[in-house]
């Protein structure tokens, strides 16, 4: 009986091996859905060159990914989406513009990592690969914590966007002391930036402290009125930091805005969200310092370094993203004896990538952030 049941035990354990063997043989099939024509084609095939990096990196030669055009349009994204499925692949990378996942939903056996940062309503099948409001708000906690920031700020955009970050601070419950809205028309901005900084109250204690001193018999008065009409403000500002949910122009227009206020870096933490790194920032001397969550930039450059060095040519932003997807993907495979199955973003993971270090749950994505301050005209790192 005992030899029997040996045999029986040798038996499971060879037919597993082999189950496993066969699963470990087969073609690893990733579909890619990006746009390869029309107005983003160089965005697209960008990703794609980034991609052929990652295999090349993984060298395995059962890996293939399976490129198709999305060209930026949902019809046409959901028509190559099921070309992929017919293909094989149970994976698929891509869109890249939130836009064209709304017919994606009935591909439900599907999982598309998204390179979008948009979370909010997606399908239930889409995982956001992107960089999301989420993680670079827990990033920002991180900061406010050792240094000791217990009166923040936040200003949010009347963008699209807003509502991501309405629920970011939900999520991640960031201790703030006030949220304000504000309109980004250049000739609204600055009044809006008057309200939240109370500069008119704080303009005013001013010519109230110096009409007070002149009509006053005080010791040294003439001094002191000397030294007050160089200030333009008195009081309290009532607050410590100050997060800025924009980018680019906009964000250069309110840092603008809060120095006219008489409201500097120097003694409150200016904090922004969604930058790469953005070299125009380094000109903005007096809004020195700013500081922001980001990717890890040393990765960054080596990546751009070996891409230029490859194609000719340097990626943009999400290449450097899908690089790092390709290699998630693999290793989250990898771990499950390379069967491909949606529940391998399911199962709490992490991976650590270019980027930085991936977190995967319950069919979430999120990121640890590094975080940065531009000062003396240089990007530095502070974790």
């Amino acid at each position: 009986m005992k030899t029997f049941t040996k045999i029986i035990i040798f038996i499971f354990l060879l037919l597993i091996t082999n189950f496993q063997k066969i699963y470990a043989d087969e073609k690893i099939k990733i579909g890619l859905l990006v746009p390869l024509s029309g107005d983003h084609s160089e965005i697209g095939k960008s990703i794609l060159k980034s991609v052929r990096l990652a295999i090349n990196k993984i060298d395995n030669q059962l890996l293939e990914v399976i490129p198709k055009d999305s060209k930026a349009n949902p019809e046409i994204t959901l028509q190559n989406a099921k070309k992929l499925k017919e293909e094989g692949a149970k994976i698929i990378i891509g869109p890249v513009f939130n836009k064209n996942l709304i017919y994606l939903e009935e591909l439900n056996e599907i999982i598309f990592l998204s390179l979008t940062n948009k979370v909010i309503k997606n399908p239930k099948n889409i995982i956001s690969a992107g960089i999301n409001a989420t993680s670079q708000i827990n990033t920002i906690i991180k900061f406010q914590k050792s240094s000791n920031l217990n009166k923040t700020l936040f200003l949010i955009p009347k963008k699209n966007y807003k509502n991501e970050i309405e629920e970011a601070i939900k999520k991640s419950k960031i201790k703030i002391k006030k949220v304000y809205y504000y309109d980004s028309d250049p000739t609204k901005l600055t009044k809006q930036i008057e309200k939240v900084t109370r500069y008119p109250q704080r303009k005013q204690n001013l010519e109230d402290e110096i009409r007070r001193l002149e009509n006053s018999d005080e010791e040294y008065k003439d001094l002191k009125i000397k030294k007050l009409k160089k200030k333009d403000t008195i009081g309290k500002i009532g607050f410590d930091s100050i997060v800025i949910a924009d980018f680019d122009e906009t964000l250069k227009s309110i840092t603008t805005s809060l120095l006219y206020t008489d409201v500097s870096p120097k003694k409150v933490h200016f904090i922004t969200l969604n930058q790469w790194f953005d070299e125009s920032l380094l000109k903005e001397k007096s809004s020195q310092p700013i500081y922001f969550p980001s990717i890890n930039k040393k990765n960054y450059e080596e990546f751009k370094k070996l891409y230029n060095k490859s194609f000719n040519e340097y990626p943009n932003q999400l290449s450097f993203l899908s690089y790092d997807l390709i290699g998630l993907v693999y290793y989250l495979i990898a771990q499950n004896n390379f069967i491909i199955d949606q529940n391998i973003f399911v199962k709490k993971n992490k991976f650590k990538g270019k980027v930085g270090i991936f977190e995967i749950n319950d069919k979430k994505i999120s990121h640890i952030l590094n975080f940065y301050m531009v000062d003396d005209n240089k990007f530095k790192k502070i974790f």
